[in-house]
């Protein structure tokens, strides 16, 4: 593995004549940062027909086009991403992605049909996958986070993965545990772990990555997310519990409160009450979980380098980041799912027109790193699984 190419250095020595006196040190310039803002140009209009297309035809082939699918869709945003004047490229083999999907798709069937039928031994079944997974979840993660790498290509060089099984296990096993015994105090720091691990793993040719981030801003980012949820929540009881107030009154005369539980809730003002804090408090998750979405974007992207001269500025609103997905999710519940093309160009495009590549040097003088051959089999458990991987 090699650093980036620098520019080639001047030897001084060379301007030395035979007879004269040496010259003068000379200091050299200081070198200029080069800045590469990101764009896309992806359209609304243009994606929704190749996304339905995908969509019919995954539907008409029972999901065997799925893999075909999911490349045509990356391969769209790939290429209306670019920087430097160059466009990204997704190259992943669908037939690849059809065998893994095939085998994942084998091993999660007999999982179903062991809980669904629940014949002689489905206990066993059910419990000897389930424990598979749990035990197979770092590595799949690991060889996904591989095959994605080897299949983005920016300026015809491959990006790639070199994040250890070990390296694996301690982010995506020992942090999840440790998250979990500690009621979610280790939840950031499993955070951290992770996107240490997808970070520090990455290469660029034959650079390699490295995150300067610390615990510290993603434990204010939990901190965060916690007081918005807490807050919002409290704010939600003492609307919900006025709302029933007033209803109450004005339809019987105010809330009997002095009746057992069910009785309580037969009142109309306090069903109502309760049926819009339970709304609220799905929506205020899903503002917390956006919130957590776009802030850990931002943070990541703003503590990422790559070979030592190479570093992402993101300039976008975290709020309105947020925004944006609010917005998204209410509009694909609303139009059933037709508007997740347009949500899907709208976030790309606003993350995109904020964010810049920072580099000391030609982005076209990294050199190509080390072909490997990857699998398919983490990508498409990914996938099925709906396991996140993004920031």
């Amino acid at each position: 593995m090699s650093a980036p190419t620098d520019p080639t250095p001047v030897d001084l020595t060379k301007a030395r004549t035979a007879s004269g006196p040496a010259p003068e040190p000379v200091a050299a310039p200081p070198a200029q940062i080069q800045v590469f803002p990101a764009a896309f140009t992806g359209q609304a209009g243009e994606y929704f027909r190749l996304w339905l297309v995908n969509l019919v035809l995954s539907v008409v082939t029972l999901g065997l086009y799925l893999p075909w699918a999911r490349v045509r869709n990356r391969q769209y945003f790939y290429g209306h991403t670019w920087v430097d004047g160059h466009n990204f490229e997704y190259a992943a083999n669908p037939w690849a992605l059809l065998r893994g999907y095939l085998l994942v798709g084998v091993f999660f069937g007999t999982y179903s049909a062991a809980m669904q039928f629940q014949f002689s031994g489905w206990e066993w079944v059910a419990g000897g996958v389930a424990l598979l997974f749990g035990l197979l979840y770092p590595w799949m993660v690991r060889q996904s986070l591989r095959f994605l790498a080897r299949s983005t290509v920016h300026r015809g060089l491959n990006f790639g993965f070199g994040g250890s099984v070990g390296g694996a296990y301690m982010a995506y096993g020992v942090a999840n545990v440790a998250a979990v015994v500690s009621f979610g105090l280790a939840l950031p720091l499993a955070w951290y772990a992770q996107r240490d691990y997808q970070v520090r793993g990455l290469r660029y040719g034959a650079a390699p990555g490295r995150f300067r981030g610390g615990p510290g801003g993603l434990y204010l980012i939990g901190l965060t997310a916690l007081g918005l949820t807490v807050g919002g929540g409290l704010l939600i009881g003492v609307l919900g519990a006025l709302a029933a107030v007033l209803i109450g009154a004005a339809q019987t005369g105010g809330p009997d409160l002095s009746g057992d539980f069910d009785d309580l809730f037969s009142q109309p003002g306090v069903l109502v009450g309760a049926i819009a804090a339970y709304l609220g408090v799905l929506a205020l998750y899903g503002v917390a979980w956006q919130y957590v979405r776009a802030a850990t974007l931002r943070y990541v992207l703003n503590h990422l380098e790559l070979g030592g001269v190479v570093r992402a500025r993101a300039t976008f609103s975290t709020a309105r980041l947020v925004w944006i997905g609010v917005g998204n999710a209410a509009a694909q519940v609303v139009s059933l799912g037709l508007l997740t093309p347009w949500a899907a160009v709208r976030r790309a495009r606003y993350v995109a027109a904020h964010t810049q590549v920072l580099s000391l040097v030609s982005l076209g003088t990294f050199q190509a790193g080390q072909a490997t051959r990857e699998s398919a089999l983490g990508e498409a458990a990914t996938e099925l699984l709906d396991i996140n991987l993004g920031f």
